[in-house]
């Protein structure tokens, strides 16, 4: 507090200190309600804002007592009486502590109602019919969190598979199509370099080189390309032995075509039982709802998608029947969106977190789709960013953000990756929640988005990722 003193504003910044703790505190409890009301969202929106600048002031002057500190230090002085273990203790304070790697453990959910799925894929990857082909494309076909990917991640770890395929990798493609990008991808895939050839024409020849006489099976995941002359300029060295296999999952049946898929496999809503045994499964782990008449609404709003129904399943895990029943009278839940979308009732599971979770999964609207991410170091940017300043049962603030990264992934935020079982990613329906409870104060900037008459609103955003 020398600073402050030495400035004469030690009383101005305790107010703020108190406003702030206020404010927090009104927002946390906002937070634990379903505000409908247009006028009291933005009267909340503004306080938000508020907060946010208050936050700001404190932690510039957090900033600039820290610099003097570190300064009297350099310079060889003693009279501010700052010792190593009084630096270690302000960066800890001010959330800049360092963590190790921890191992990570590779873990499944329960795939009910696939198993017809399943045998027919298996058929079209190591059926007799198909080994008289050089290479051929096998497309999952179906809605976004449909379960496209888990059920290739199936396949792709199957024993049958692992034993008839020598060579196995997976690409996640996503929106972007760059051929050169692509080949770079399934390069680094197949020979687990990271140094690829600089041009088109030399990355293709070296991994013509590396598939050529090998059995191999290439997934790629999340394609959405329709122009046929880049899918031909992609498959051009993707030429192995007979009976090589290209598993494309995507949401359009053009996608499917334009890469010349000979076996297509359409994969469907799931039954209202294969449904209501996901859910039984997720919320109560018994295989009926006998006891709660309520699951049928849940259902019919799910429609059928294994994402939503294990996200809203773990919302419902431990509570009663008056719970429940609560949380399908919630305007949330009732609001009636255009077939297809599910975004609300993912977002139940959103607003079912504590107010620190909230914080977090928000944070993550950071990310493109698709993106790969560490955990070690998505826990140092909450750090940086203050978030895990709270410390509970006396675990330090490392030990925390583990903690409620576990939390956020066992309610399926997040999603271990096929590619790399050392990291994470995320749904891209539940990146489209993160971007909608988000709102103004976060903002990713990619090359593909137009920012055009947004001048107005980049002034209040918090945290920015370009």
């Amino acid at each position: 507090m020398k600073l402050t003193r030495s400035e004469g504003i030690e009383p101005q910044l305790e107010k703020l200190k108190s406003k702030w703790t206020y404010i927090e505190a009104v927002l946390a409890d906002a937070s634990e309600k379903h505000i409908t009301q247009e006028a009291v969202k933005v009267w909340l929106l503004d306080l938000r804002r508020l907060a946010y600048d208050i936050e700001d002031v404190l932690d510039d002057m957090a900033t600039e007592t820290l610099r003097r500190k570190l300064n009297d230090v350099s310079s060889g002085s003693t009279s501010t009486g700052v010792d190593i273990n009084t630096i270690h203790a302000l960066r800890s304070n001010r959330n800049f502590e360092r963590t190790g790697e921890t191992s990570l453990l590779d873990h499944e959910s329960p795939v009910l109602g696939r198993e017809k799925d399943e045998a027919a894929l298996l058929e079209k990857l190591l059926g007799d019919e198909s080994r008289n082909q050089n290479v051929s494309v096998v497309s999952i076909v179906g809605f976004g969190g449909v379960g496209k990917t888990t059920l290739a991640r199936l396949m792709y770890n199957n024993h049958k598979v692992k034993d008839y395929f020598e060579l196995r990798a997976w690409v996640c493609v996503s929106e972007g199509f760059d051929v050169l990008a692509v080949s770079k991808a399934i390069y680094q895939a197949v020979t687990s370099e990271d140094n690829t050839p600089a041009s088109l024409n030399r990355l293709q020849e070296a991994l013509k080189e590396n598939l050529s006489n090998k059995r191999f099976l290439l997934v790629l995941d999340d394609v959405w390309n329709e122009d046929r002359q880049k899918w031909k300029a992609l498959e051009r060295p993707l030429k192995g032995a007979l009976g090589s296999k290209i598993i494309v999952t995507t949401r359009k049946i053009t996608v499917a075509s334009t890469m010349d898929s000979v076996e297509r496999h359409n994969l469907g809503l799931l039954s209202d039982e294969d449904a209501l045994s996901l859910l039984a499964k997720s919320a109560l782990d018994e295989h009926n709802f006998d006891n709660h008449p309520l699951a049928q609404d849940i259902i019919k709003k799910c429609k059928g998608l294994p994402l939503a129904l294990i996200a809203i399943g773990r919302v419902l895990k431990g509570k009663g029947n008056d719970e429940w029943d609560k949380l399908l009278k919630s305007e949330i839940w009732s609001s009636d969106d255009d077939e297809g979308d599910i975004l609300p009732a993912l977002k139940l599971s959103y607003y079912d977190l504590p107010l620190h979770l909230k914080k977090l999964f928000a944070y993550c609207s950071l990310y493109p789709k698709d993106h790969l991410f560490n955990k070690d170091k998505l826990v140092l940017l909450w750090m940086a960013e203050g978030f895990l300043s709270q410390s509970k049962g006396g675990n330090n603030m490392e030990s925390l953000g583990h903690q409620y990264f576990e939390d956020l992934l066992s309610k399926s935020f997040f999603q271990h990756s096929a590619i790399n079982k050392s990291k994470y990613i995320m749904h891209d329906l539940m990146n489209d929640l993160a971007i909608s409870v988000a709102g103004e104060f976060f903002f990713m900037l990619d090359d593909k988005m137009n920012v055009n008459g947004r001048n107005e609103a980049f002034d209040k955003i918090c945290h920015f990722h370009f």
